[in-house]
């Protein structure tokens, strides 16, 4: 046997609560069964209707009544946070510190993080393409210092230098690519601030 469901409450059910007395529309004895709020600023004090008469108010009755536009939509805007004040992300609006922002209690995001430098790490330990075959030249690794440039040209400058090989064409042209890639470097050193005069003067 199916159970019967439980009698739906009418949508004008009389109120429960309603006090003993007359609808408090002038001239009208029907019993006040039904409430409604007697203004904007009093939707806790209400009025008490009959049927007929809370239908009629109810149909007349509009809220922004006596609002200019502008405080309507300061009102519509109140409304989203439910006519309370809110606050930026934090606790009134004080700073979130990081290890608050995001709770990590498994270790799965930091694993992550870890895991994403270790594939970055290979390629940020190339050098840039364009220091790539100066570096070759001069035989230096990567990562490398100002003062690793500096020395190894001095190294290679010295052995290099027609005078230290009696006038050789061939040292000549070793030289001038060892410059240039010299040169190249000092540029393109992060941080190196740019000089004057050729590679050998700044050498020195």
């Amino acid at each position: 046997m199916m159970a019967r469901r439980a009698p739906r409450t009418r949508a004008y059910a009389p109120d429960p609560d309603a006090p003993t007395r007359d609808c408090d529309m002038a001239g009208c004895e029907m019993p006040a069964a039904y409430r409604a709020p007697k203004s904007r600023t009093e939707l806790r004090h209400y009025w008490w209707f009959c049927l007929e008469h809370v239908r009629a108010y109810n149909a007349s009755w509009d809220f922004y009544k006596g609002m200019s536009p502008g405080q309507i939509e300061a009102h519509l805007r109140a409304d989203t946070a439910w006519q309370r004040p809110s606050w930026p992300l934090g606790q009134n609006g004080a700073p979130v510190a990081p290890e608050d922002l995001l709770r990590d209690p498994l270790g799965v995001l930091r694993d992550g993080a870890a895991a994403a430098t270790r594939r970055k790490k290979p390629e940020e330990e190339r050098p840039p393409k364009e220091l790539r075959e100066p570096l070759m030249i001069m035989s230096l690794p990567w990562p490398v210092t100002w003062e690793d440039i500096r020395s190894r040209y001095k190294e290679l400058a010295k052995r290099y230098h027609p005078d230290a090989n009696g006038g050789s064409r061939e040292a000549e042209e070793r030289l001038k690519v060892i410059n240039q890639a010299y040169a190249t470097l000092r540029r393109g050193l992060a941080g190196e601030p740019a000089r004057n005069g050729n590679a050998s003067e700044q050498a020195a």
